[in-house]
């Protein structure tokens, strides 16, 4: 294979990994809650097939210090909220309408084990977007979730595939 041709096919191969992706955060806030330097996160996150609709996500960021406490360095605690508003005109792309919905964002919450996940369900009954954060960990599930919802009643909302029926 010849090197522009080579370069063309990773090219390639590297758009589609990244849209394939799920959203990615900015930080937008980190509020310290003691004297050993645990924080509290606050993120950003556009969901990638809706546009107008911005998510805020917190979490707890453990600090080194705690970690030596604790004795546990690998992972921070499940802990998290979220909030989700109309930041825009809202364009729905072509999005997952199943019950089981769709990740937008993933973040991790230990080395390998635990994630931070944002998933959105389409209520097509209540014309609402759902977003559920909650923890996923390889052995044992977290009880731990927050859920906000974006109503769809009412609002100018432009369907990529036309409005489910």
């Amino acid at each position: 294979m010849s090197r522009s041709l080579r370069a063309l096919f990773f090219a390639g191969l590297a758009t589609v990994a990244a849209t394939a992706l799920p959203a990615r955060a900015e930080t937008v806030g980190e509020v310290g809650v003691d004297w050993l330097g645990n924080d509290i996160m606050i993120d950003a996150v556009s969901d990638p097939k809706i546009k107008g609709v911005t998510c805020h996500v917190t979490y707890f960021d453990r600090s080194v210090i705690d970690r030596l406490k604790n004795g546990n360095w690998f992972e921070d605690p499940s802990n998290n909220s979220i909030a989700c508003r109309q930041t825009g005109p809202i364009e729905i792309g072509d999005i997952d309408l199943s019950k089981d919905g769709e990740e937008v964002f993933r973040a991790g919450l230990s080395l390998v084990w635990k994630n931070l996940l944002v998933t959105r369900i389409y209520d097509r009954t209540n014309d609402t977007l759902i977003y559920l954060a909650h923890s996923r960990e390889l052995t044992d599930g977290s009880a731990k979730m927050s859920i906000t919802t974006i109503p769809l009643y009412g609002q100018a909302v432009t369907w990529q595939n036309g409005k489910p029926q």
